[in-house]
C-alpha cells in the first residue's frame, strides 16, 4: 500500500493540519492502492499564504530564470517518465502502453511546447508608431489556484502548472483525489528542479473542501479549472464575491461528420478515437454523423471494430481498453446504455454488464448504438465512457444543425475529400476546435471550447497569456 499523506507547502512536505485519510481505489481491482490525506480550509490557507509571500519575488524574476526552472523540470520529467506512466496506470486504470505512450508523454510534450511559445513573448512592447511613448507590459496576475481532473492527469497538470510558472505566477495546485499519485510525483520533480519556496504548492482535497476554499479565497487572483460542467457552476459561484479571473475547460459532446467521400479509414479512426482512454476524454467524437449513402456500411464497420476491441487489465501491455475510473462513473455509463436501449436506439455492439470473463473491476463493454435520434439522452449527455452514437444525415445543412444542437462546444470533426466543404464546415461548426481528415492540431495550438465546454484556451502562447495581465503605460522614456 502506497502512503502519501503529506502536502507540498512552502518548499517542504508537511503533514495536514487535521489528518483525514482517503483511499485511492485501483479501478482494475476495486481495492485500495494508496492512502492520501484530504486537506481542509486551514491547509489551503497555509498554501495560499506561502504562494502570496513568494509572489513578489517570483513575479519580478528575469524571465530567463523562470525558463531555466522549467527546462530543469523537463529534463527530470523525461528521466522519470516510466515512474509517471506507472503512477497514472495504477490510479486511473489507463493500460500501461497507453499510459507510457500517450498519458505520461503528454506532460513533456506540453512543457516543451510552452518553452517554445515562451521565447516568442515580448514582455514590454510598443503600442504602435502612432504612440511612441506608450508601452504594453505583460505581468503575472498573482496567486493562481489550479484544479485538475483525473482522466488525463499529466496533460492537464502540464497545461496549467508550466504556463503559470513561466508567466511569473505562484501556484496552489489541487489535483483530483481520484488520481493524486501522478500529481505528487510531479511535485517531487519540481522540488528536485529547485522551485523556490512557496512558488509551487500542492494540497490534496475534494471539490467541496479545498476546491471551494481556493475558489473563494481573497488572496487567489485566478482559478483555472478543468472538469465537469456541474463543478464549474459551484466554482464560478464561489469565486464571484472576490471578482477573481476564472478560466474553465469543461466537457464535450463532439460530432464527427463523415461524408460519403471520406477516406477509407475515417470510420475506424473515429471509433478508436471515441473509445481511447476507455472513452474518458472530453474531446472524444462520441456522436458519429454519417451521410446516408455511407451509413449502413459505417454502422457495420463500427460494430465490427467495437466487437474486436479487447478489454483487459491495465497491467497488460498492448492496445486494449482498461477500466473506467470508479464505481460511480461505471454506474452512470451503465445507466446511460440502458437509457439508449429504452429510448429505441439500435444496439449493434456491446451493451450493459461487465465484459465476458470479468467479475471485478470497473470495465465497460465497448458499445455502439445506431439509428440514434437527436434528443436522446445518449445523444445529448456526456457519457464519459466507451459509448458511440451513430446518426444518419442527408444534407450538409442537416449535419451542421445536428452537430451544433448541443449545450457543448469543445471539438468537432469533419471527414471529407472535398476541401471547400471542409473549410466551410470548419467555420460553421460551433466549437473551439475542429479537426479534419484525421489531421492532429499542431504543437502549441490552443485547446478549449465555447458554450458549456468553457472558454479557456490552454496550450502555446494562449495558455501563458491566460495567466497574464495587460498593463498600458504612457510616457515611457526611451532611456
Amino acid at each position: 500500500m502506497i502512503e502519501k499523506r503529506q502536502f507540498y507547502i512552502d518548499g517542504a512536505w508537511v503533514d495536514p493540519v487535521v489528518p483525514h485519510d482517503h483511499a485511492v481505489i485501483d479501478p482494475a481491482t476495486e481495492e485500495p492502492c494508496a492512502i492520501i490525506s484530504l486537506g481542509a480550509d486551514a491547509d489551503a490557507d497555509r498554501a495560499v499564504a506561502g504562494a502570496q509571500r513568494a509572489f513578489a519575488g517570483w513575479s519580478q524574476t528575469d524571465p530567463r530564470a523562470r525558463r531555466a526552472l522549467i527546462e530543469r523540470l523537463l529534463a527530470i520529467y523525461e528521466a522519470r517518465l516510466e515512474e509517471m506512466a506507472q503512477a497514472i496506470s495504477l490510479e486511473m486504470g489507463a493500460p500501461i502502453t497507453l499510459a507510457r505512450e500517450q498519458q505520461a508523454t503528454s506532460g513533456n510534450w506540453h512543457i516543451r511546447n510552452f518553452l517554445r511559445a515562451f521565447d516568442a513573448i515580448e514582455w514590454v512592447r510598443p503600442l504602435g508608431p502612432h504612440a511612441p511613448d506608450n508601452r504594453i507590459a505583460l505581468e503575472p496576475i498573482g496567486v493562481a489556484a489550479l484544479i485538475t481532473p483525473w482522466n488525463w492527469p499529466m496533460n492537464q497538470i502540464a497545461l496549467k502548472v508550466a504556463p503559470a510558472l513561466l508567466a511569473g505566477c505562484t501556484v496552489v495546485f489541487k489535483p483530483s483525489e481520484q488520481a493524486p499519485l501522478s500529481a505528487m510525483l510531479f511535485a517531487e520533480m519540481l522540488h528536485e528542479a529547485g522551485v523556490p519556496k512557496g512558488v509551487f504548492n500542492l494540497v490534496n482535497g475534494d471539490g467541496a473542501g479545498v476546491g471551494t476554499r481556493l475558489s473563494s479565497h481573497p488572496d487567489v487572483e485566478l482559478v483555472s479549472f478543468t472538469g465537469s460542467t456541474r463543478a464549474r457552476k459551484a466554482i464560478s459561484r464561489a469565486a464571484a464575491d472576490t471578482l477573481k479571473r476564472v478560466t474553465l475547460e469543461l466537457g464535450g459532446k463532439g460530432a464527427n461528420l463523415i461524408f460519403a467521400d471520406a477516406d477509407p479509414g475515417a470510420v475506424r479512426r473515429g471509433v478508436l478515437h471515441c473509445f481511447e482512454n476507455s472513452g474518458q476524454s472530453c474531446n472524444a467524437p462520441t456522436r458519429m454523423l454519417v451521410e446516408r449513402p455511407a451509413y449502413a456500411a459505417a454502422v457495420a464497420e463500427a460494430a465490427r471494430i467495437a466487437d474486436e476491441l479487447r478489454v483487459a487489465s491495465p497491467r497488460l501491455e498492448g492496445p486494449h481498453i482498461g477500466p473506467v475510473v470508479n464505481r460511480s462513473q461505471f454506474a452512470r455509463i451503465e445507466a446511460l446504455i440502458e437509457a439508449g436501449i429504452a429510448e429505441g436506439a439500435r444496439l449493434v455492439a456491446g451493451g450493459p454488464g461487465l465484459p465476458e470473463g470479468m467479475n471485478r473491476g470497473f470495465y465497460v463493454r465497448p458499445t455502439v448504438f445506431a439509428d440514434v435520434r437527436p434528443g436522446m439522452r445518449i445523444e445529448r449527455e456526456e457519457i464519459f465512457g466507451p459509448v458511440l452514437s451513430i446518426l444518419p444525415f442527408d444534407t450538409e445543412e442537416e449535419a451542421v444543425a445536428i452537430a451544433n444542437d448541443t449545450p457543448y462546444g469543445l471539438t468537432n470533426y469533419v471527414q471529407s475529400g472535398d476541401g471547400a466543404r471542409r473549410n466551410r464546415l470548419a467555420r460553421q461548426l460551433r466549437s473551439g476546435m475542429v479537426q479534419m481528415n484525421g489531421r492532429p492540431r499542431g504543437a502549441g495550438a490552443p485547446f478549449g471550447g465555447v458554450k458549456a465546454s468553457g472558454r479557456a484556451r490552454e496550450g502555446g502562447i494562449w495558455g501563458i497569456e491566460e495567466f497574464l495581465e495587460v498593463k498600458s503605460i504612457s510616457g515611457w522614456s526611451p532611456d
